[in-house]
């Protein structure tokens, strides 16, 4: 296991500094919306957080993190927040592959169809578009979280933002939950899938829906996605742990212990295997890690845009 103190130390320099953890700049992590017709005023903002867009790199760079750790070059780990972040965002650049990229930025574009297909009325700014600052909040770093919330939350209103749409429990959480509490500031936060309204019969199928910890048990709204996914005719076939009392799949611990995390998911896939039925995710942190155990998973948002 990696020293805590020097990992969040990186996380935070780098979140100060660039306003994501990986210390890249942000033109390098978010490209998913140039090539399509995104309006740009509306009632409700497209609040991605850069959670999907940021998969491919957190894990090239966990797979780095897995190789050294416990070895003699894991004390180096700490000094990573001295190197230039121009070099940092070179590398970054080149470190996730086309392919990765383009399947996890496809997911975003799902939401956003499965958006226009439900008649949302909904905008997309990427200069509004903000990691929420979560990770240094889960690894303990509470007054570089409060920093980052309050730089956020002065960006949204500057610009009149009051209504935004989520897109993974994680932001979901930290918009609706934590801005709140710290930093005194509320917006209506309602996630995708809250606002669909579709209905189809493409005859009945059956899926097993991995639930997020943040949507399972902290905000306790594991039934909307199933509703959602009943209206289209797929079934979820009950696991054993779910809803209040689902399990982690291990990715929030990549960053400190890869080893750690590769047993916990190893651990969660038994348990959504024994259904039988395709594995579907609503987290891009679970998908990956749930796809790194070796098994096929599919993201809820092209479920619900293939089936609609």
């Amino acid at each position: 296991m990696y020293k805590p103190r020097d990992i969040i130390e990186l996380i935070a320099d780098n979140v100060k500094k660039t306003g994501n953890p990986f210390g890249a700049p942000r033109k390098v992590i978010n490209g998913w919306w140039k090539n399509l017709p995104l309006p740009r005023e509306g009632d409700r903002l497209l609040f991605t957080g850069l959670m999907y867009q940021s998969v491919p790199f957190i894990e090239r760079t966990s797979a780095y993190l897995e190789r050294y750790e416990d070895g003699a070059l894991g004390k180096y780990v700490k000094y990573g927040r001295f190197v230039p972040k121009l070099l940092v965002g070179w590398g970054f650049a080149l470190l996730a592959s086309k392919e990765e990229k383009r399947k996890f930025n496809g997911m975003l574009e799902s939401v956003v169809e499965v958006l226009k297909k439900s008649k949302v009325d909904f905008y997309y700014r990427p200069d509004l578009d903000h990691y929420s600052g979560i990770l240094l909040y889960d690894l303990g770093d509470l007054d570089g979280f409060i920093n980052h919330a309050r730089s956020v939350v002065s960006k949204l209103k500057k610009e009149g933002v009051k209504k935004l749409i989520t897109v993974d429990p994680h932001t979901t959480y930290a918009l609706k939950v934590l801005y709140p509490k710290y930093t005194g500031e509320t917006f209506e936060v309602k996630t995708y899938f809250e606002l669909v309204d579709l209905r189809a019969n493409n005859g009945t199928r059956q899926v097993t829906l991995h639930d997020p910890c943040m949507y399972g048990r902290y905000l306790e709204m594991s039934d909307v996605p199933k509703k959602v996914l009943e209206n289209l005719g797929i079934e979820c076939l009950a696991v054993r742990n779910s809803g209040l009392f689902t399990i982690c799949c291990g990715g929030p611990a990549e960053s400190v212990s890869p080893k750690l995390s590769r047993e916990l998911v190893d651990r969660r896939i038994e348990e959504l295997q024994s259904t039988g039925a395709p594995i579907v995710a609503m987290c891009p942190i679970c998908m990956a890690n749930l796809a790194k155990g070796g098994v096929e998973v599919e993201d809820l948002s092209t479920l619900i845009n293939r089936c609609s």
